[in-house]
């Protein structure tokens, strides 16, 4: 059992990379205003890339012999990020301030892994996780720069 915690790390992500996906599916479905048209189509690349983050993690945990969760029970019980019921009523700012925030709890949780890997040894996950929460970092950039605010990812 050497990459224990590496599996644990790679099964919660697999919970909430599924869970983040339906959030930003619902900011797509419920999103309304004056920057309809642009961010519509943008939350489509953000799901897509979720997604292909999600595959990736699932494939590198059975590739450790690992089993990663797969129904929707499962995702429910382990995710960390907040599930809220779609309303009309989240103005278009608030949407995209939450998905800053899921965005963060996962910059958290690679960088979490990141750090368990180099304990374990596990070079190959570790370069995974530089690179999608570099991805992430960058998206939560955008989203600020949108939003009116500087990134914040290196707070002081």
């Amino acid at each position: 059992m050497k990459f224990e915690k590496t599996k644990e790390t790679l099964n919660q992500l697999v919970a909430d990379l599924s869970q983040f996906a339906a959030v930003i599916h619902q900011t797509h479905w419920y999103m309304r205003g004056p920057e309809f048209l642009t961010l519509h189509p943008m939350m489509d690349d953000y799901m897509d890339e979720i997604n292909d983050q999600l595959d990736e993690i699932a494939e590198r945990l059975v590739a450790l012999d690992g089993s990663p969760y797969s129904t929707l029970q499962e995702f429910a019980d382990h995710t960390g990020i907040k599930d809220e019921v779609g309303t009309w009523d989240r103005s278009m700012s608030e949407r995209l301030e939450t998905l800053v925030s899921g965005y963060r709890y996962l910059a958290d949780l690679y960088q979490k892994g990141i750090e368990i890997f180099g304990e374990e040894g596990d070079d190959s996950t570790q370069d995974i996780f530089i690179a999608y929460k570099r991805d992430i970092e960058k998206n939560i950039w955008m989203i600020q720069a949108e939003l009116g605010h500087a990134p914040n990812n290196d707070p002081a």
